[in-house]
């Protein structure tokens, strides 16, 4: 027994002497070896050769629905407008057809509405060794078989126990490092070694989820005493964009490993955490926010306005919240590539073990940023209106779809004044043409 554990202990060091002179020193450094970049084209040749090796084994011609985006749905939607809409059913101002409009748009909405399906996963259009669309393809060769295979095994027995020994150093080195740091007096000593250490940790916890991440317009990164407003997909986001530069961050505070997490860092950085009982408190969270924004020294803040995470097809509303703060806002448009792993945190299918086991057995993440030119609030412009034109500027550069619809769907029931604005507009139709008038002449002549 005491040989098989000098064995399995001499096995250890030398696994943690090679993770740490070819993985971590070099990501610390930001330096790459190419490892990365062999691994991605590998992959990248893979992909492409299960793909046609699957063409090929499917005999009959696959549904034409995987030829489109998914996002585009299983129903061919008319927006036209309501007035326009009922204008075809009857060429007189007010009929009982006009229930059929409402009728259909019910009968989508059960089908297949805008929201709900933007907190399930995105679907892909061919087969990517990890999962299946909706086509479930069977069995096509031996030889795809051998390949999947092969690919459980890499990915279980050698790149999981690779990425959590990477997690397990950049944790610890990111509540080591900002715990020690955060003992200095406030200085610009202090604020230079609490950005090198979120910066270098960022690099190895990019490492451990074999990140490859391509960033746009680099002018246009957020400054200090600025605001940065970002898509939300998942909770390593925050990771890839501090990857690339230092952010204040702003949440809840949490339990378990996330809470020793933010009690270690905002010690030496000055994020933003609020109790659940503050964050109710609306105007007791401006204020904070203010603050810091008001002090040019301090670094920018990184919010996610959309408040839940959304499966990277859509933007979602933004809480007005942070733009009624003022100060600059810098846009920051996220895309991740779905055929190498999928980035997306369902929440309320799984919980943070489950989604990181999931993301630390994927083949990569791979995703695009963007940095877009600041803007700021307008003459005659309210934090809504703002907040929507962010929002647009997102959604174009990430070539998303924007929505109108509260990410609190996801877990909230639909609110009354929704079903009531629909009312609404219906009635201000019969009254613009008159129905309502003639309703009532018409009954008082009888």
């Amino acid at each position: 027994m005491e040989d098989v554990g000098w064995v399995a202990a001499r096995v250890g060091a030398v696994w943690l002497a090679l993770v740490l002179a070819f993985i971590v020193v070099p990501s610390a450094l930001g330096v790459s070896l190419g490892i990365s970049e062999a691994y991605m084209q590998v992959l990248m040749k893979t992909l492409e050769w299960a793909t046609i090796r699957i063409e090929k084994g499917v005999k009959k011609p696959q549904p034409q629905m995987l030829k489109t985006p998914a996002a585009n749905g299983i129903i061919e939607r008319d927006e036209t407008p309501m007035e326009k809409e009922i204008a075809r059913l009857h060429r007189v101002d007010f009929e009982f057809s006009d229930i059929f409009y409402f009728c259909r748009k019910g009968f989508e909405a059960i089908v297949e509405d805008e929201v709900t399906q933007r907190f399930s996963s995105e679907e892909l259009v061919s087969w990517n060794l990890l999962t299946r669309t909706n086509v479930n393809f069977h069995y096509v060769s031996l030889r795809l078989t051998v390949v999947w295979v092969i690919g459980v095994i890499v990915r279980y027995c050698f790149l999981l126990p690779l990425r959590f020994t990477l997690a397990t150093i950049g944790i610890t080195s990111m509540i080591v490092g900002t715990t020690v740091v955060g003992q200095l007096p406030n200085s610009s000593v202090k604020n230079y070694l609490s950005e090198v250490v979120h910066l270098t940790c960022s690099r190895i916890l990019v490492r451990a989820l074999s990140g490859t991440i391509r960033y746009h317009n680099k002018e246009n990164k957020p400054q200090k005493g600025g605001i940065c407003v970002a898509n939300h997909t998942s909770p390593i986001d925050a990771i890839i964009l501090t990857n690339d530069g230092c952010y204040a961050m702003v949440g809840q505070v949490h339990g378990g490993l996330m809470g020793v997490i933010q009690r270690a860092t905002v010690k030496a950085c000055p994020h933003v955490w609020f109790e659940r009982s503050e964050i109710k408190d609306r105007h007791l969270v401006t204020k904070r926010l203010r603050e810091h924004v008001a002090d040019k020294s301090k670094l920018p803040i990184l919010i996610f306005p959309e408040g839940t995470c959304i499966n990277n097809t859509s933007v979602m509303m933004f809480k007005k919240g942070s733009f009624e703060i003022g100060g600059t806002i810098y846009p920051v448009a996220i895309k991740y590539d779905p055929r190498f792993g999928d980035a997306f945190w369902n929440s309320s299918k799984y919980n943070i073990v489950s989604y990181l086991l999931r993301i630390m057995t994927s083949w990569a993440i791979v995703c695009d940023v963007w940095y877009m030119p600041p803007m700021v609030r307008k003459e005659g412009e309210d934090a809504v209106q703002f907040a929507n034109r962010v929002r647009s500027a997102i959604a174009r550069q990430g070539g998303l779809t924007e929505l109108p619809w509260d990410g609190g769907l996801k877990r909230a029931k639909v609110k009354d004044t929704f079903k009531e604005e629909q009312q609404k507009n219906y009635s201000k139709m019969l009254v613009r043409n008159g129905s309502v008038g003639s309703l009532s002449a018409g009954t008082e002549s009888d």
